[in-house]
């Protein structure tokens, strides 16, 4: 027995000098502005089994730029404490690297990350971000990134790595990734280089010689017509052939494609226009007649063109010398179809914006009628692009597809269609078949034919209108004036979790300022085209004035009159809560949580941590200012029902402490309580609106409302637009800051109590005791 407890003692102390003997590590990203450094450490940080420090110049000073040294003191001061580091600069020359290196020793080891990512990903990444923490953006951010290019040297252990890491694309990333955040307090990654395709390898040409050549050797006699016409590339030697689009495109093209857009795929953007890419249907392992389906393809778009503006159709096919393409172009070019509205593009429909620049937001598959992978061409290719996730979606939605039918669906945020191409839903697609050995075999019956390839390509096309309506929409004859449509800060993309009743329900929608008009009908990037309404400051009750006339079709609300008072008519957009809060058990993978009369919900975008909506299942009750004194009951009840899910969290993470609130006028239908935790970590939280929501008297508490109207019969509505454009400021020490980055960062690191108005009357909810195994 005591040679038991010995070799036991031996065993514990053995484990504990073990845990000891974990090294710390210095990881050195390094990589161009644009290549991803700030999010590689923000995704490991965020789910990592060790504690991490990220040391970055931009913010080193308080939230300001800093020095080097100043980085080099906070980096010693972490390894001290026994965390490991992040050194978030670009880092691509020896000499700015090396001092960093020299923090290696016995008990440190120092890794290297290099994004060696491709220099047009990082000059358009650059180019089009905002709020960048050193300020790097716009279209100065070109030629910064060309000039560090230029000097770039790639590491060598010689220098004093013991491990480097390469990554040359958005694979060999998210491998660094899990390695990173599997990596235990103590353990150690083998030594060495990983994932160097050519150790010699020449440096990446910069951006700007790369589009130089390219312009003297393929665009020179483009610039000599002036031609203003679209052009394809010639996907084995960049060529350009005239009607098709140029892969290597100038600067200026680049910066056009700059726009203020929020939470879109980190790899992509979406246009400025609503853009459908479609291969040709039934020409291939169908057969159909190339003349005869080119004449319909021709028909179908100028007859959809007509009836729509500012969206963009493109033909797809995988090499210039496509006989459909060419038949169509030719043809297209023989009617009054404007060619910056539809034209041809070579390359692969699943690669359009990665490998073309070309941003389309929804692409046709020519699908077989069972809806399954498998088979050849594009079917396969969409599928195996979009992952499993597409499968599993189109399932959801349909068994099988008839010739002439279309089927859309949209791509869960999971798929990596979307999030590399930007690419929001795929249209399923069936035309007729002229092939003996598949399936619906016509026998060369081409009347039958020719009806059914029409009735594919106009209900591919009107599938395609209900996506574009979510984003930008001027029917022929109505209103040109671009309108802003009014979003709830944080639920619009809510929508995708509705019925099929919202075709347009996946559609990742950027949240436009509802709270200044006039700023977003100057606004660049992408506005929802659904309406406009003004808030009176001075009517406690939120009336809400509609659009003009002219605009008042396109709107998601309008006013009635009822009884002389005005009241809110909710558009289809805004009623994906009301679907959810009525109906839950239609959308349970969505629920945490029925009760009778409230169901709970996680926010698809959340701005915190944890970030969950408490939704009143009482039908009428679509916004605060319908509340009164006979709902005091239930108001208490969502109140219960978010306490309880805000201390089960803190319970589980002491560093949680929530706040459970109201917006005084929110845009989506349905009454609805946040319950936010006070954290603010999120990637979602990216703007001015979105902090000023949750951190101005616009924000209700809900202790205040169910008092306000336990006393007066109502709550006050704080909806003042001013507040949306106020100083950011800390929501603890009240501290003012120039930008979203720069207070992100100082909230990380602020301790300050919060004011005594939230401390009072349990407007916060403290960590709780955590809980037991038993209990949870």
């Amino acid at each position: 027995m005591a040679e038991l407890d010995i070799e036991m003692i031996s065993k514990e102390e053995e484990d504990a000098k073990e845990e000891m003997n974990g090294k710390v590590i210095v990881v050195i990203l390094m990589g161009a502005p644009g290549s991803g450094k700030s999010t590689f450490c923000d995704n490991v940080m965020k789910a990592a089994n060790r504690p991490w420090v990220r040391v970055c110049q931009d913010t080193i000073a308080n939230g300001k730029a800093g020095t080097k040294a100043q980085c080099i003191k906070r980096a010693v001061d972490a390894l001290k404490d026994g965390k490991s580091v992040f050194i978030d600069r670009c880092n691509l020359e020896r000499e700015q690297r090396s001092e960093f290196v020299k923090l290696g020793g016995p008990e440190v080891d120092v890794h290297a990350v290099v994004l060696d990512l491709p220099a047009r990903l990082c000059i358009t990444r650059s180019v089009k971000r905002t709020g960048h923490e050193g300020n790097l953006q716009g279209g100065r951010a070109a030629a910064v990134v060309n000039k560090m290019l230029q000097k770039k040297e790639l590491p060598k252990l010689s220098e004093g790595f013991s491990r480097i890491t390469f990554c040359q694309n958005d694979i060999d990333v998210q491998g660094a990734l899990d390695i990173y955040t599997g990596l235990g307090a103590k353990n150690t990654l083998p030594s060495g280089c990983f994932g160097q395709k050519n150790p010699d390898a020449k440096v990446q040409q910069g951006i700007m010689k790369f589009l130089k050549k390219a312009e003297d050797s393929n665009t020179k006699e483009l610039k000599a017509n002036n031609s203003h016409h679209p052009v394809s590339v010639d996907e084995t030697k960049g060529s350009s052939v005239d009607g098709s689009i140029n892969i290597t495109s100038s600067i200026d093209t680049v910066n056009k494609e700059v726009k203020e857009e929020e939470d879109l795929p980190m790899y992509s953007s979406v246009p400025e226009v609503s853009t459908l890419a479609f291969p040709s249907i039934s020409t291939s392992d169908f057969q159909f007649n190339l003349e005869k389906a080119s004449d319909i393809i021709v028909e179908e778009v100028e007859k959809f063109l007509k009836k729509i503006e500012n969206v963009r159709l493109v033909l797809v096919d995988l090499t210039h010398r496509s006989k459909i393409l060419n038949l169509v172009k030719a043809k297209a070019s023989q009617t009054n179809i404007d060619s910056k509205k539809f034209f041809t593009f070579v390359g692969d429909i699943t690669q359009l914006y990665t490998q073309g620049g070309l941003r389309c937001n929804v692409i046709a598959n020519a699908a077989n009628w069972r809806l399954k992978p498998g088979g050849g061409g594009v079917n396969a290719a969409i599928f195996n692009a979009a992952g499993p996730a597409l499968e599993t979606a189109t399932e959801e939605r349909a068994g099988s597809l008839n010739p002439g039918s279309a089927l859309v669906v949209p791509l869960p945020l999971s798929s990596p269609l979307y999030e590399k191409e930007g690419v929001t839903h795929v249209i399923h697609i069936l035309g007729p078949n002229m092939n003996p050995n598949r399936p619906n075999f016509l026998n060369n019956d081409y009347n039958k034919g020719c009806n059914v390839l029409r009735k594919a390509y106009s209900s591919l096309f009107e599938g395609f209108k209900s996506i574009a309506r979510t984003q930008k929409t001027i029917e022929k004859g109505g209103d040109e004036q671009s309108v802003a449509r009014p979003l709830d800060l944080d639920q619009v993309l809510l929508e995708r979790r509705s019925t099929n009743d919202f075709p347009n329900k996946d559609q990742k929608m950027k949240r436009e300022d509802t709270y200044e008009s006039e700023r977003n009908k100057k606004c660049k990037g992408l506005q929802i085209e659904l309406g406009t309404h003004h808030v009176s400051k001075s009517n406690d009750n939120a009336s809400v004035s509609g659009p003009t006339d002219a605009t008042k079709r396109n709107t998601s609300f309008k006013k009635e009159e009822v009884g002389g008072k005005t009241s809110k008519t909710w558009g289809s957009w805004a009623q994906a809560l009301h679907h959810i809060a009525i109906n839950p058990e239609k959308h349970k993978n969505d629920v945490i949580e029925i009760l009778d009369d409230v169901v709970v919900l996680n926010d698809l975008y959340p701005k915190a941590r944890k970030h969950l909506l408490v939704l009143a299942r009482k039908d009428g009750l679509d916004h605060l200012a319908d509340v009164g004194a006979e709902h005091l009951q239930l108001l208490r009840n969502m109140h219960t029902v978010g306490e309880k899910w805000a201390k089960q969290f803190s319970s589980d993470d002491a560093s949680l402490i929530f706040r459970l609130g109201y917006h005084s006028v929110p845009s989506m239908r349905q009454l609805h309580l946040h319950v936010i935790s006070q954290d603010f970590n999120s990637t979602h939280l990216k703007n001015k609106k979105h902090w000023n929501s949750f951190n101005t008297a616009f924000f209700r508490d809900s202790v205040d409302v169910i008092d306000e109207i336990s006393k007066d019969g109502k709550a006050r509505l704080n909806n003042d637009e001013k507040l949306m454009s106020m100083e950011l400021r800390c929501h603890r020490c009240r501290s003012a800051h120039p930008n979203i980055p720069r207070l992100k960062s100082h909230i990380s690191n602020c301790q300050a109590p919060f004011p005594p108005n939230l401390l009072q009357e349990d407007r916060l909810i403290p960590p709780q005791p955590r809980r037991t195994e038993t209990e949870a």
